[in-house]
């Protein structure tokens, strides 16, 4: 049976008080969208707020993550609700990606100008690129990692880079995709630039970073 959250608007629900009314409400915006995927003028008509109320907050809660849009400009929960499970199944599949390429692999999410490396299995060489778990960076700092996430596009691949953020360091990086296609994360595998040579990490690793872009992802849609 699907629910129409709509039915109630003439009522509409009560939103609980705490007396931190930008909080209260929020609240009240994730408990409705996950009833149902409205637009924000719909939430505001659902809620009892002014237009322009429930535009600024839902803006506010997408660039923090906490609502997304789907294809229909519609919101639902955003991506930081699905950071649990995507850091339990992280592990075996940056395990596989690292021995596959003998490299560090890494995930990245988001968290608004800047990224954050939610999980990492390091490389086993003496000489690796490395980063320990939690480390946040801007995005404007560069990095493979940092453009997938700064300019997603629903267009498949890899992106690559070159000693852009640390000399003598190089990754590759592709996106990790809800269905709707929403970026949520970036997959990423890091090397020392004398390792890879002129043929760049794209070309050596990019098709493993994919691969393992697409497993988190399709884990994901079963969520």
């Amino acid at each position: 049976m699907t629910i129409d959250p709509l039915a109630e608007a003439e009522t509409g629900p009560v939103i609980p008080s705490t007396g931190v009314g930008v909080l209260d409400r929020a609240v009240a915006v994730l408990d409705a969208v996950k009833l149902e995927r409205m637009t924000a003028s719909e939430l505001a008509r659902y809620l009892g707020l002014s237009v322009p109320t429930a535009h600024r907050l839902v803006t506010s809660m997408v660039t923090h993550g906490l609502l997304s849009r789907d294809e229909d400009g519609r919101l639902r929960l955003g991506a930081r609700f699905s950071l649990p499970f995507l850091e339990q199944i992280a592990s075996p599949v940056l395990t596989d990606l690292q021995q596959e390429t003998g490299e560090t692999a890494q995930i990245w999410v988001r968290r608004c100008e800047h990224r954050l490396c939610l999980a990492s299995v390091d490389s086993a060489a003496e000489l690796r690129a490395s980063v320990p778990v939690g480390t946040l960076l801007p995005l404007t700092a560069g990095g493979s990692a940092a453009i997938v996430l700064a300019e997603p596009t629903t267009a498949p691949g890899w992106v690559e880079s070159i000693s852009r953020r640390t000399p003598g360091l190089c990754s590759v990086s592709a996106p990790v995709r809800r269905q709707s296609g929403e970026t949520v994360a970036a997959v990423c595998v890091s090397a020392p630039v004398l390792r890879v040579g002129d043929t760049g990490p794209g070309a050596l690793y990019g098709d493993a970073v994919i691969g393992a872009a697409a497993r988190l992802s399709e884990a994901l849609d079963r969520t």
